[in-house]
């Protein structure tokens, strides 16, 4: 992922991209925002109460909320066999991973809706 001066930059630009629209044009990115755009605390509050991934689902990255749920699955299985210690194992390194992601939860969103901007822009701006 891109710094945080980086997403705040693009960020900017794409605002300022938004400015130079007609209204109309303006109008129907705002709507269409609207209604896509995620919210930091959402994510956060999904990656605080279930670590296991869920909070990748709410971005739309299915594939990456599926290894998470079987990585945290597995290490909860081996913790009832004679597998305790790589379940622990697991489920710590899984949740060291998700307390990053929870720490910079403000700017995984933030670049989300960034690039989510960026693809709603060039589409209405490639309308005539």
């Amino acid at each position: 992922m891109e710094s945080k001066e980086a997403i705040q930059q693009k960020e900017e630009h794409i605002r300022q991209l938004v400015r130079a629209l007609p209204d109309h044009k303006r109008l129907k990115f705002f709507k269409e925002t609207e209604m896509k755009l995620k919210d930091a605390d959402t994510y956060a509050a999904l990656n605080f109460v279930f670590v296991a991934g869920i909070h990748h689902f709410y971005l739309g990255k299915w594939a990456r909320g599926l290894v998470n749920i079987i990585i945290f699955f597995t290490g909860v299985v081996m913790l009832f066999t004679g597998l305790i210690a790589i379940g622990i194992f697991i489920l710590i390194a899984i949740t060291i991973v998700e307390l990053y992601a929870l720490f910079r939860a403000q700017l995984i969103v933030q670049d989300y809706n960034n690039n989510l901007m960026e693809a709603i822009y060039r589409d209405i701006n490639k309308e005539a």
